[in-house]
């Protein structure tokens, strides 16, 4: 994908069966951390404090991920499984048919917050 300046471009240019789905998510990530700065880094879209990135989201060919701190996939693994979503380390890819619970997004933005300390 291209450098972007802001989310509005990121969403933009993305495929267009996940506009709905990066807007919910960026909104929910607003939500749960209000006074944070959005952000373009890694060529990604987040939410963050100077150089931390508390979260960041990006779209793909066929599926979207949200990407926090280890700490945070770790404290909601059994809610990322229960909610039939694949984790890594670090994200959770979610999809149109599989979308992540607008409550698991705010947890795991509060998650990673605390755990990185801003």
């Amino acid at each position: 994908m291209a450098k972007f300046a802001n989310h509005d471009e990121y969403i933009e240019a993305a495929p267009e069966q996940f506009h709905d789905l990066l807007v919910q998510l960026r909104a929910r990530l607003a939500e749960a951390l209000p006074d944070a700065d959005e952000v373009i880094m890694y060529d990604m879209p987040g939410f963050g404090f100077g150089k931390d990135v508390v979260a960041g989201y990006a779209a793909f060919s066929n599926q979207c991920g949200l990407y926090v701190s280890k700490g945070a996939i770790a404290a909601h693994a059994d809610e990322i499984a229960a909610a039939g979503l694949k984790a890594t380390k670090t994200g959770v890819t979610f999809s149109a048919k599989k979308p992540i619970p607008d409550d698991l997004i705010s947890k795991l933005a509060l998650a990673s917050r605390e755990e990185l300390g801003v």
